[in-house]
């Protein structure tokens, strides 16, 4: 197999795979240790023998960590739109695409996504595919290993080239599929997210929405938001992960109990000890402080919490009851069609509603709101569940 650790070679390859319909692409990376992935390998396949009896292998490793070694050649064969860029559960590998060179590969193919758009239920993990499709299997010891010590051993780049070699059957197996469907826009339709370089930035000032909280208190969520805030700029600028500044149970503990010296620092039951001092402890109180000073019209407002809409409990259990129904009858996974979240919502009378648009709205929505208007009801009919008109 062979591991590419120079520009010229990375460009050549690049060059080849650019005279195919697609390539497959994979990374292995770390994170425990940092706010952005390290991006520590890059496994990249095109259609064609592996070699190398059939010539340049159409499989590659690439090592990123290479000193010298640009990634210009492969940023172009990403950005070049006569070339779909294959990917499964694309969500964290995009995102180091887009931090490291402010790109994202298009055209995008996500093989998770349009595993559920096929039937393959909500878990369509690639062991699963590879599995089901491309009928073999993959040797999982190398998955949790440290991806970015070097000489790399045998076993991890045979692991990780499975990664992309098995991803091409797969690829074209779907791909066959949502033709015979009709289904290729419902999965262009969820590339448009993964599209979106919105997708992966965080912006501080909203950093306090992904805080789990039942609180509502202006005060608290004033501070909640000052201190989330400051949390994340921090991680950001010195590369750290947010749970080395304070975790979550210590910023919720923040806001509650909104201290105003490090003695009072000193306390706290959930705070790291670096925490109570230097750095982190002046931006804490600073946090507090630009909260406590807000006037009552800046305020921040949380959205009220699920469990405070007001829900129909039985239009919810018949809005779950109708989305099993149309799932299994269009054989595409539940959770890709509507969320938990999303039925109470309709149930509670809200229309801004994920279900109710694009493809999602054709299958389930349109059915689901005349339910909920009455216009429509469930009926048994043998072993399915229908909608008749009332």
């Amino acid at each position: 197999m062979q591991t590419i650790t120079t520009t010229e070679d990375l460009a050549a390859f690049c060059e080849r795979a650019a005279t195919h319909p697609y390539v497959t692409v994979d990374t292995e990376f770390l994170r425990e240790r940092t706010y952005y992935s390290k991006l520590c390998l890059i496994q990249l396949a095109h259609p064609g023998p592996d070699g190398p009896d059939g010539g340049e292998g159409s499989a590659v490793l690439v090592d990123p960590l290479v000193e010298g070694l640009d990634l210009a050649p492969l940023y172009t064969l990403f950005r070049d739109p006569g070339v779909v860029k294959v990917f499964h559960a694309a969500r964290q590998d995009l995102e180091i695409f887009q931090v490291e060179a402010g790109l994202i590969p298009a055209p995008l193919f996500d093989t998770q996504v349009a595993a559920m758009v096929c039937g393959f239920g909500e878990q369509a993990g690639y062991e699963t595919l590879v599995r089901k499709i491309a009928r073999s299997e993959i040797d999982k010891s190398s998955r949790f290993t440290d991806w970015s010590r070097r000489p790399l051993s045998e076993a991890q780049k045979t692991y990780a080239l499975a990664d992309v070699t098995h991803l091409r059957v797969i690829y074209e197996w779907l791909s066959a599929q949502l033709r015979k469907s009709g289904r290729a826009r419902w999965v262009a339709e969820e590339m448009a997210v993964l599209n979106d370089p919105a997708t992966y930035r965080v912006d501080p000032e909203q950093a306090w929405q992904r805080v789990k909280t039942r609180s509502t208190s202006p005060k608290f969520i004033a501070a909640l938001r000052e201190l989330a805030q400051f949390r994340e700029a921090y991680a950001q600028e010195r590369d750290v992960p947010r749970s080395r500044v304070f975790k979550d149970d210590a910023l919720v503990e923040l806001a509650s109990t909104r201290p105003a010296s490090e003695k009072d620092l000193g306390r706290s039951r959930l705070l790291l000890r670096d925490a109570r001092k230097g750095d982190i402890a002046d931006g804490i109180l600073a946090a507090i402080e630009r909260a406590a000073n807000l006037p009552a019209d800046r305020m921040p407002r949380a959205e009220k919490p699920r469990d405070q809409l007001q829900v129909n409990p039985a239009l919810a259990d018949l809005l779950r009851v109708l989305l099993k129904a149309r799932s299994e009858a269009e054989g595409v996974a539940p959770k890709l069609i509507a969320s938990s979240a999303d039925l109470d919502a309709l149930a509670a009378g809200e229309r801004e509603v994920h279900a109710l648009y694009g493809w999602r709205r054709e299958v389930f929505g349109e059915q689901a709101l005349a339910l909920c208007e009455g216009r429509v009801g469930l009926a048994a009919r043998g072993a399915q569940v229908v909608t008749v008109d009332l």
